[in-house]
């Protein structure tokens, strides 16, 4: 008797351990199936990141691109300015003068605030309608 109950014992503990070795099996396969399953979400999070990455690198060329193309357009609008600074310096003697004399200046009001020669001062004068 004591035989079978070793017999029974060692089956039933038999029986356990195997039981055992099937459920840890089972469960490294579940683990083995989640860990595969978060592999896959994170390698498709890794492809969208780097089609974003990819996005803002194209966004920030396009970018770089409009700027060299606005800073040589600055450089065109910097220098038209210029050539028209520098007419206008020419002319400026004349532009103060006529509103001089839309203000009432004289013709020495015109000599000395605009360095003009009497003949310009007058002519002025007589251009804008007034006579000294």
């Amino acid at each position: 008797m004591d035989e079978r109950w070793l017999l029974l014992g060692a089956g039933l503990l038999l029986g356990t351990l195997v039981s055992l070795l099937i459920a840890s099996l089972l469960g490294q396969r579940r683990l083995a199936r989640l860990q595969h399953e978060q592999q896959a979400r994170l390698d498709a999070r890794i492809d969208k990141l780097g089609q974003k990455l990819a996005e803002y690198q194209q966004s920030n060329i396009r970018m770089g691109e409009e700027l060299l193309s606005l800073r040589e357009k600055l450089g065109q609008l910097e220098n038209r300015q210029q050539r028209v600074e520098q007419q206008d310096v020419q002319g400026m003697p004349y532009n103060q003068a006529s509103r001089l004399v839309q203000m009432g200046a004289s013709t020495d009001d015109l000599m000395q605030a605009c360095g003009l020669s009497r003949s310009e001062a007058e002519l002025m004068l007589k251009l804008h309608g007034q006579r000294d």
